[in-house]
């Protein structure tokens, strides 16, 4: 993997992308998107996760994020990762309203089939590519990126309409999904 890649100094935050296996539209129901933003909150809880920007897109996630405390920041992103995989295939397989059940566990179980990193499934493609953010410039970019990524799709109008992002936080709107750490 190349040096470029690597989270290198865990005092620093990083511009990070989760993408489903194959860019499958998973988060184009609520309940993933939901299992992904408890996850979230459980880091920030309990591992010292700092989430200062999110967006939740139909088939990936870009964050911006840091820590505050012993956990390194790459395990926390494995656990990220590991807990909503864990927790997606599950609810797929419960879930009497998922159309897409042979689908999704189809196409995730080739992936995992095909990674010896995994023993059956797998959700997220690899890499994250940390991205780190060591500058002003650097930081507004991907903050403008993350909360402009809606608008670009044709979602919506202006980044606060999104639910699924913190552009609603940094407007200073009290309907807010999870709370974020602004950058100032």
């Amino acid at each position: 993997m190349s040096r470029k890649y690597k989270i290198r100094d865990q005092e620093r935050l990083y511009f990070v992308t989760f993408t489903v296996v194959e860019w499958i539209d998973l988060f184009s129901r609520q309940v993933y998107r939901d299992i992904f933003l408890d996850s979230l909150r459980f880091c920030q809880t309990n591992k010292g996760l700092d989430l200062c920007a999110y967006c939740i897109m139909s088939s990936h996630a870009h964050l911006i994020l840091g820590r505050s405390g012993d956990q390194k920041l790459e395990d926390i992103i494995r656990d990220i990762k590991k807990f909503t995989s864990l927790k997606i295939i599950q609810t797929i397989k419960e879930l009497q309203e998922e159309s897409r059940r042979n689908f999704l566990i189809h196409h995730f179980s080739k992936a995992g089939n095909s990674n010896p990193n995994n023993s059956m499934y797998q959700v997220w493609q690899q890499h994250n590519h940390p991205f780190e953010l060591n500058t002003e410039d650097k930081i507004n970019r991907c903050l403008n990126y993350i909360h402009r990524n809606p608008v670009e799709a044709g979602i919506v109008l202006s980044p606060e309409e999104y639910l699924y992002s913190s552009a609603k936080n940094y407007a200073g709107h009290p309907e807010k999904l999870i709370d974020v750490i602004l950058i100032e």
